[in-house]
């Protein structure tokens, strides 16, 4: 089935996906190939041999149901020295895998499937470089856009877009999902101006395991829950408000634990939050530029290097990447510059394990750009764009 369209508040703003259907027709798009075909079931590229390994697995997510779309989550690898990706078949019986999240033991790989009945999937990643799709569980909502698994391997947590919840699932001994446990949608405070209702947009866990924080777009809020660990379930414990129209989208910690780093897409800001691990109270600072010039760049997500010492915001309007220095023992962004992504749309970015490398899935473009990143935060183009249809999410895996 096609997903329902995702509603904006914002004037000019496509839907959800941001694609309209000249965008997926004509030549250029024609001319960007599928990763490869569909491969046989559990088939991807062999594994580097046991030792100092100079490619590394890539995984892709796109939209099925989308004209011109993909058909599944892409396999590639990539060169951990020159970033270069070399294409592999993909994983097909998933439907619109948008967000993928790999489970810490690295042996499961989860996804959302954005559509109207929301879903989630568990992949099985074997050690011979095999892949199995385990199966899917409703997430209770529509339009999941974000999951990721708690640190204890034992939870998927999901956001549901459109309806505005956020959902809990077991995680079974093999990574397989359980039934859901637990739903909550966001009922309060109202929405923000233009805003329809909730749209949870992000779930993640705090880097102490303490707390799990949901960003909500359409509230204007980022709530936080403690997690019952044997029961699987969701107490709400703090909230934070940001300005009214500001659209929060996605957070990113700092190693450090104690700040995190919000993108608003509406007014085009990044806010600095301090957090509290023992209450899981977050508090943000004012909103700061993202280097992007007057009007909206509806910047979409922001990634921290492992050491802490800079954070990097894609900005689909603008087509670009801020580079922020991190000071302060992570209060203080220090606004660098702007560098152009090379793609149209930079939906998601990802740091590969070491920090070395950045990836950014361009949806617009069909296109996969990646940078070598620099000791003092410098990021260098790293070949030409990787064609990979309607790429909305990219994950490098260890």
């Amino acid at each position: 089935m096609n997903p329902a369209p995702h509603p904006r508040p914002a004037p000019g703003l496509p839907g959800r996906r941001g694609l309209l259907g000249g965008l997926l027709a004509g030549a250029a798009l024609a001319a960007v190939p599928a990763l490869a075909a569909p491969a046989r079931a559990g088939a991807r590229p062999a594994p580097a041999p046991a030792g100092p390994r100079a490619t590394r697995p890539l995984l892709l997510g796109t939209y099925t149901s989308e004209g011109g779309g993909g058909t599944g989550i892409g396999t590639a690898a990539y060169d951990t020295g020159t970033g270069a990706i070399t294409p592999g078949p993909v994983i097909t019986g998933v439907e619109n895998p948008s967000y993928l999240a790999p489970h810490p033991s690295g042996a499961t790989v989860y996804a959302v499937a954005e559509q109207g009945a929301g879903a989630v999937t568990a992949v099985a990643v074997g050690p011979d470089g095999t892949y199995e799709v385990l199966g899917s569980r409703p997430t209770g909502g529509s339009g999941p856009t974000h999951l990721s698994v708690h640190p204890s391997g034992r939870w998927l947590l999901s956001a549901n877009y459109t309806s505005g919840s956020v959902a809990v699932h077991p995680i079974a001994e093999d990574g397989s999902l359980g039934e859901r446990t637990d739903l909550v949608t966001h009922t309060s405070p109202p929405p923000g101006p233009g805003q329809g209702g909730p749209h949870a947009h992000q779930i993640v866990t705090s880097p102490d395991g303490g707390h799990v924080l949901a960003v909500d777009l359409g509230t204007d809020t980022v709530y936080t829950y403690a997690l019952d660990a044997s029961a699987g379930t969701l107490t709400e414990v703090s909230r934070a408000a940001l300005a009214p129209g500001s659209g929060p989208r996605h957070l990113a910690f700092h190693p450090g634990g104690r700040f995190a780093y919000l993108a608003c897409e509406l007014d085009n800001t990044m806010v600095v939050c301090a957090y509290d691990p023992a209450t899981g109270a977050l508090t943000p600072g004012p909103g700061q530029s993202t280097g992007t010039g007057s009007g909206v760049s509806y910047p979409a997500q922001p990634v921290v290097t492992g050491d802490g010492a800079y954070v990097y915001l894609a900005n689909r309007g603008h087509n670009s990447l801020t580079r922020y220095a991190v000071e302060g023992g992570g209060a203080v962004l220090r606004l660098l510059d702007t560098v152009p992504v090379g793609g149209d749309w930079p939906r998601q970015l990802a740091l590969s394990p070491d920090s070395s490398l950045l990836f950014a899935a361009n949806q617009r473009s069909s296109t996969v750009t990646v940078f070598g990143v620099g000791p003092d935060g410098s990021l260098t183009g790293a070949g030409a764009p990787f064609p990979a249809p309607v790429a909305v999410c990219v994950l490098p895996l260890p």
